[in-house]
């Protein structure tokens, strides 16, 4: 299969696999497709650009050992051209390699070896996310000039669209939906994600990290996600 756009007859869900592990990649492949997801594979970085280039998809499994490049840099790339949902497939265990991958734009990672049900269930989950239907149908959030509309995953800041990815927007979502209280880790974890899955706290580190920046805020005097050392984040509407 060549082609990354989906016609009436196929699948809803298009998923661009970059995996250079052919084996893994043609069971993988098959495991998705028995489960109604189109799967679009690429061996390496180049092919999976030109590819991302070529067609529109719901999702994009990204293997971070490729040849000839890192898959963090592909992730790179995606990103500054898409807000298509990135999740990384990788062998490597080091928290450290989760971390970057997250800096760059990734929304979520799975380390090898893995489950093909959860990978189909991490897949849905960001798909929901990405088409608005994480949760039940919501009006739009206002707090003060920050404007949240869950039905089309789009947030303004003084009528400036911010750039953010599907999970920053649900990440977001659930702050505003509780603006004022204080959420841990491991509550947000779970909002976000619908479930109590394993994640590790930097995660959700770096996400808060990159909301900040996107919200314009001062990380010393911050205006709307404040840190409450040792309990957790809040979204805090500012007096204007």
């Amino acid at each position: 299969m060549t082609a990354g756009v989906a016609d009436k007859a196929a699948p809803a869900v298009v998923a661009l696999l970059v995996e250079d592990d052919a084996r893994l990649a043609s069971l993988t492949a098959e495991y998705l497709r028995r489960h109604e997801v189109q799967v679009v594979v690429a061996g390496d970085g180049a092919a999976a650009l030109a590819e991302a280039r070529r067609g529109r998809f719901d999702v994009v499994l990204l293997d971070l050992m490729l040849p000839g490049g890192s898959g963090l840099d592909v992730c790179r790339e995606l990103r500054a051209r898409s807000d298509v949902p990135i999740l990384i497939l990788t062998a490597r265990g080091e928290e450290a390699d989760r971390v970057l991958g997250l800096e760059l734009g990734a929304d979520d990672y799975l380390t090898k070896p893995f489950s093909p049900r959860e990978l189909l269930a991490r897949i849905q989950a960001q798909v929901r996310r990405a088409r608005g239907q994480a949760g039940p149908p919501t009006r739009p959030i206002v707090l003060g000039d920050l404007e949240l509309d869950p039905a089309s995953v789009r947030a303004t800041l003084a009528g400036r669209e911010l750039p953010l990815t599907t999970y920053e927007f649900q990440l977001l979502r659930v702050l505003a939906e509780r603006a004022g209280h204080v959420l841990s880790r491991e509550r947000l974890l779970e909002l976000v994600r619908g479930s109590a899955e394993e994640a590790f706290d930097r995660s959700i580190d770096v996400h808060i990290s990159r909301l900040r920046t996107k919200l314009g805020d001062d990380p010393k005097r911050p205006r709307w996600l404040k840190t409450v050392r040792g309990l957790g984040y809040q979204l805090a509407a500012p007096r204007r």
